[in-house]
């Protein structure tokens, strides 16, 4: 078995590992940079206002991520639908358009659940 045959297929499933930890790391730093300066006001005898001990929270994230998971499993259906390869047991990788029906229903689900808290929110 040749080299590349195990390092290409390694590396390309690795840096999606690799993206996610970087951001999740990133995230992190900036949740601990940001008590770090609430503990430092705190400190000097600083009263804080609700607002700050509250994590921000984007209004709209729940539709965006929604948004994000039905057009990428669009997009995944439409790629193996329109890919004209065939594997080595002769199944054409057509038949594998279903793989993008769970980020397709999982965003679906967000955007129920985007609409139904905004539904409950106009009401109360």
């Amino acid at each position: 078995m040749e080299f590349s045959m195990i390092i290409v297929p390694a590396l390309v499933m690795m840096t999606p590992v690799a993206i996610l930890l970087i951001f999740l790391r990133h995230r992190a730093e900036l949740a601990r940079e940001r008590y770090r300066a609430l503990l430092q006001l705190v400190e000097k005898g600083v009263e804080l206002p609700h607002e700050l001990l509250v994590e921000p929270h984007a209004t709209d994230s729940e539709r965006r991520r929604a948004l994000v998971l039905i057009s990428g499993g669009l997009g995944l259906m439409a790629m193996f639908i329109a890919l004209p390869f065939e594997l080595h047991n002769g199944q054409r990788i057509a038949s594998l358009w279903g793989l993008g029906l769970l980020p397709l229903m999982t965003g679906l689900g967000y955007f129920a659940s985007w609409w139904l808290n905004r539904r409950d929110d106009m009401r109360g």
